[in-house]
């Protein structure tokens, strides 16, 4: 049983340290952690999952970012994360599920991220919308991923991913 909400400051370190613990400390090293500098990630959108003892058991976020040179709006969906001991429990699923749903009910159109097609696809997410969407190196272009939350929010968006601000 888990209680899903949104994250608060106060569950920040509790959350680093699953993100470290699923990573490992060096993840910051990532080109995608340069977008999310001086940025604040979309409150809304960045949840946690509670157990029964009340200890985090995955967390996920979400950072504003434009691309291309229009400046096209997205979210860079990450890091999303689940505990060791609660993997294949459904909770990465249910996390990423809720969050695209909100992210949709706040207007979002389109999301991005650098991931693994087979299993970011069950979620709507392919290579073959982001083809022409640039992460900063050095990012393997067969792991840029893009989702539609509007049917067509792709459409002519290329270019490199930046920062929001």
């Amino acid at each position: 049983m888990f209680r899903l909400m949104q994250e608060r400051p106060q569950d920040r370190p509790e959350v680093e340290w699953l993100y470290d613990l699923a990573f490992a400390p060096g993840r910051t090293a990532l080109s995608s952690y340069r977008l999310r500098e001086g940025v604040e990630p979309v409150a809304e959108l960045c949840l946690l999952a509670r157990d029964e003892f009340d200890a985090v058991g995955g967390a996920i976020r979400y950072w504003p970012v434009r691309i291309g040179p229009r400046g096209d709006a997205a979210l860079l969906l990450g890091p999303v994360a689940v505990h060791p001991t609660r993997q294949g429990e459904g909770l990465g699923a249910l996390l990423m599920r809720e969050s695209l749903d909100r992210a949709a009910a706040l207007s979002w159109t389109r999301v991005v991220l650098v991931g693994d097609e087979p299993y970011y696809r069950r979620f709507g997410f392919s290579r073959d919308l982001a083809r022409e969407v640039e992460f900063p190196p050095p990012t393997n272009p067969d792991r840029i991923l893009a989702k539609e939350l509007v049917p067509g929010a792709m459409r002519g968006v290329a270019g490199p991913v930046r920062r929001w601000s």
